[in-house]
């Protein structure tokens, strides 16, 4: 069952469903002056027939969050703006909007409005409201509703004349539903200590220092470098790094940190402990604590397919990445644990699923894929790993370029299908995942005349970018089913004791927090849904994707 819903203000708006003293595909039309509690009626009415609502909506982001605050939840929706931009994708138009607006303007054979603004960027401050106002840019005139049941339609139509519909529209579906997962772990929040966090800040960098200043052990390195390199600098100017290593003696191309190990100077030690630290307190040190944990939780304001292999971006706060040394901050409220689950060596599983090599198949069909690859490289599991992370990522130097010939002998078809990935990026054409995300147009840059083509570098870096991307993508859409199922999962688990919740995702990483009782359930959910999204993406496939999952009441300990 779908049902059309939008938001308006005032907390109120309109849902078009099935009604039956309103037969057809349109269904009636109902004004909800309290749309929070329409919507929890529909879904309680749902779960009492067993027929799940699809929502359609116009925009997950702007539309879910409010119902959230409401205590409003929904099994299911169907995000117009994100759907548009996966069938743009496709169709090779990239870069045009795809709200609600612009998909109905394409529809009618209008001029496509440019994207509107979208809430939530960093430095913007709450939502006031309840409800906004549409802000699709439709034109004047033009019914939302009426205009999303038409995009919806039309989305359906173009799916189903796609080659492979049965895949897009499972990547329409987890989509969708990651949009769903993003709004909850925004609005639930990662359980954060600001006191653990603090200790460890101070344990690492000393007291908190006044604005503008230098925590105490910066300072103290800072002054160290100095000394080391006969000269006053500051250690966060690599100009100034630079011009002090030629002075004395070691000049260095950069200041990376894999340019200065090779370095043999007494300043390397103390500056490489610098930039670490530097860096913790940039990212993570007491403004972003006072900027990004209230009230216990952490929330991360998550952009759903925000990187183009369709990984999940965020607007600040570093939310993909919780520093090891802060992961101690993180623990489970008292009677709840953590229950986190890690996805060992999704990439090459993925490579030997999609590739058919029935060899690769075999290997992965155990815990460690690369222990198995082993004979074939002469039982050393180190060269092997190198051998195929080289295939996947283009590499052609170095170790690699002995151990690529034996890894295409051993297994033709994932070298093949990775190679030819690569070809087709190095001709200037798209490729796709496995179920249809597309991968962006080249963008031939630098003096390279367009009417000839690319020059040999570009091509070469397109070629190993569309290489990674059929992998990298294809591994994002299992996350995303993987995320889908542990998200309906969870909602079977009694809740009597609190609400079992996924509060951080991480490419392959997914972390939940769950009352004590719930957690081995929790743990089971986790690797059934695993087994699911393998069934979901690849049908019957001898490719394992075995979970490393634990218990635990801090992440650190994970």
């Amino acid at each position: 069952m779908r049902i059309a819903a939008v938001a308006e203000a005032e907390g109120g708006g309109r849902l078009r469903g099935p009604d039956a003293q309103a037969p057809g595909p349109d269904g009636a039309v109902r004004r909800a002056d309290d749309l929070a509690a329409a919507v929890a009626e529909h879904e309680r009415g749902a779960a009492d027939r067993g027929t799940p609502v699809r929502w359609i909506v116009a925009d997950t982001a702007h539309f879910y969050p409010p119902l959230l605050e409401r205590g409003v939840r929904i099994a299911r929706c169907h995000d117009i703006a994100l759907v548009e931009a996966l069938l743009q994708g496709h169709a090779g138009r990239f870069g045009e909007a795809h709200a609600l607006g612009a998909a109905w303007a394409r529809l009618h054979g209008r001029e496509v409005p440019p994207d509107p603004a979208r809430s939530g960027a960093e430095g913007a401050g709450p939502q006031t409201a309840l409800f906004e106002p549409d802000r699709s840019t439709l034109p004047p005139g033009v019914d939302p509703l009426d205009a999303l049941v038409q995009v919806h339609d039309d989305q359906r139509r173009r799916i189903a004349e796609l080659p492979r519909p049965g895949r897009f529209a499972l990547l329409a579906a987890v989509e969708s539903a990651g949009a769903l997962a993003a709004a909850e772990m925004a609005h639930d929040g990662v359980p954060w200590r600001a006191d653990v966090h603090d200790a460890v800040l101070t344990e690492q960098l000393g007291p908190r220092p006044p604005a503008g200043r230098r925590p105490p052990v910066l300072a103290d390195l800072a002054a160290r470098i100095g000394e080391a390199l006969g000269r006053s600098l500051n250690p966060d100017s690599p100009a100034q790094l630079m011009r002090a290593f030629e002075a004395a003696g070691h000049p260095v191309a950069s200041t990376r940190s894999w340019v200065l190990r090779r370095v043999e100077h007494p300043a390397v030690p103390l500056l490489l402990r610098y930039k670490e630290l530097a860096r913790l307190h940039s990212a993570h040190g007491w403004s972003w604590l006072d900027t990004w944990v209230s009230g216990g939780r952490f929330r991360a304001d998550y952009i759903v397919g925000g990187v183009v292999s369709g990984r999940w971006a965020t607007r600040g706060g570093g939310a993909l990445q919780i520093p090891k040394v802060l992961r101690r901050a993180v623990v489970a409220d008292p009677g709840w644990r953590l229950v986190c689950a890690d996805a060992g060596q999704l990439e090459p599983r993925i490579l030997a699923a999609v590739s058919g090599d029935s060899a690769l198949a075999a290997a992965a069909g155990s815990d460690d894929l690369y222990a198995r690859l082993a004979g074939s490289f002469g039982g050393d599991r180190q060269r092997a790993k190198i051998a195929l992370l080289a295939a996947m990522y283009g590499q052609t130097g170095g170790d690699a370029a002995a151990l690529l010939p034996r890894m295409r002998q051993a297994y033709p078809r994932a070298v093949d299908h990775v190679d030819a990935a690569a070809r087709e990026g190095e001709h200037g054409h798209l490729v796709r995942s496995w179920l249809g995300r597309t991968c962006p147009p080249p963008m031939w840059g630098g003096a390279d005349d367009p009417e000839a083509g690319p020059g040999e570098r570009a091509a070469r870096e397109r070629g190993r970018f569309t290489r990674n991307f059929v992998i990298q993508a294809t591994a994002s859409e299992w996350a995303l089913v993987l995320m889908a199922a542990v998200r309906r999962g969870l909602a079977g688990l009694d809740a009597s004791r609190g609400r079992p919740q996924m509060v951080f995702f991480q490419h392959d990483e997914l972390v939940l927090h769950v009352p004590a009782e719930l957690a081995e359930a929790a743990a089971a959910t986790l690797r059934a849904a695993a087994d699911e999204a393998a069934a979901q993406m690849f049908g019957d496939t001898p490719v394992r994707f075995p979970l490393d999952v634990a218990v635990v009441e801090r992440y650190s300990q994970a």
